[in-house]
């Protein structure tokens, strides 16, 4: 399988490039990449089936960049559920700016007119930190049950009227459902679409442009599916939360929003990833890696104390059957991770 584009080049620079680190004081060691390695890990991503880029930068550089299947870097990603990293940082945003209290603020008096939706006395308790870090206990919207959820008249009342699985704040239970509940807050909280709020607060500063996305019945952009970035607009966004919330030197999300967000409230039962405030968390090799993921094998790592990012995307057709979901957590963890690890001198330049 040959890429359609290889780059691998003296690295460019990416916005907010800073060269120290959120997390720590301490510059790590080595610097670069090795390049052998990295030859290698494309070598193996060329293998991988209906992907189509994986993007590799350290330091704020790109290292290596590559296209398959027809892609192009022009081309926008549907980036699936890692769109709920996005509804995350929204939300931190929003709670910065006043919008909204906090991770404590409870859900159901923003919609006043769902007063009665649940029977369940439990709907009371459900807060903003319930819903991001997936931990309701209401009946997922996804997976099976996500097309009849779609195909409601109403996306947040059909999230919210469910049963309850689990306690709220108890044992995680991902569901789609959460996400846009979170969307239509932001709207009624903000006073502005999520697309409106996003383009304004986050994007546009990254100098991204970001186009509509899939809405509910009524109006309500889909909360953690169906948005659309490039490739380096994601490594962008990564570049955001690797640089402690800067982006060229201006704040535009709090450094301890990340920090919360990368904090483990659950673990999924179906992959053993760790989840915190919509991002997943897992170790490799000793060292913390967060994740935005969407289905098929949609991903932005970050690896802060490494300095490393990496961005991938595939074709979602197909579900997960033949996704290399797997087979990319494998080449971090074997390959990228390692030559980060060990590094090389000069500019990275194959």
């Amino acid at each position: 399988m040959a890429a359609d584009r290889i780059t691998h080049r003296v690295p460019d620079r990416i916005p907010d490039a800073d060269r120290a680190l959120a997390m720590s004081a301490v510059e790590p060691e080595p610097r670069g990449l090795d390049p052998r390695l990295l030859a290698e890990a494309y070598e193996r991503a060329a293998r991988l089936p209906r992907i189509q880029s994986l993007l590799v930068a350290r330091h704020g550089e790109i290292f290596g960049e590559q296209y398959y299947n027809g892609a192009s870097a022009q081309r926008v990603a549907n980036i699936k559920s890692a769109s709920k990293s996005v509804i995350s940082t929204l939300i931190g945003i929003a709670i910065e700016e006043g919008h909204l209290e906090g991770l404590d603020q409870p859900v159901l008096p923003f919609f006043p007119e769902l007063a009665d939706v649940n029977p369940d006395p439990r709907i009371h308790r459900i807060t903003i930190g319930d819903l991001l870090s997936m931990r309701a206990g209401l009946e997922s919207t996804s997976s099976r049950n996500y097309g009849a959820w779609a195909a409601s008249g109403n996306w947040v009342r059909d999230a919210l009227r469910r049963p309850f699985v689990e306690e709220p704040g108890g044992t995680m239970v991902y569901s789609t459902g959460n996400t846009h509940i979170l969307s239509a807050i932001l709207t009624r909280a903000t006073g502005e679409s999520t697309l409106a709020y996003a383009r304004r607060v986050l994007f546009r500063p990254m100098g991204i442009t970001l186009s509509p996305w899939t809405r509910d019945p009524q109006g309500v952009y889909l909360g953690g599916n169906e948005m659309g970035l490039r490739p380096r607009e994601m490594l962008v966004y990564g570049e955001l939360y690797r640089n402690g919330g800067r982006h060229e030197g201006t704040r535009l999300l709090p450094a301890e929003w990340i920090e919360d967000s990368w904090v483990q409230r659950g673990t999924s039962r179906f992959n053993g990833h760790g989840h915190g405030l919509g991002w997943w968390i897992r170790e490799y090799a000793g060292h913390d890696v967060f994740f935005a993921w969407g289905h098929g094998g949609q991903y932005v790592f970050v690896i802060p104390d490494l300095e490393l990012v990496v961005v991938a995307t595939t074709n979602p057709a197909g579900g997960r059957q033949g996704a290399p979901t797997r087979a990319l957590h494998d080449l971090l963890q074997e390959v990228l991770i390692p030559a980060a690890r060990k590094g090389a001198a000069g500019t990275g330049r194959l």
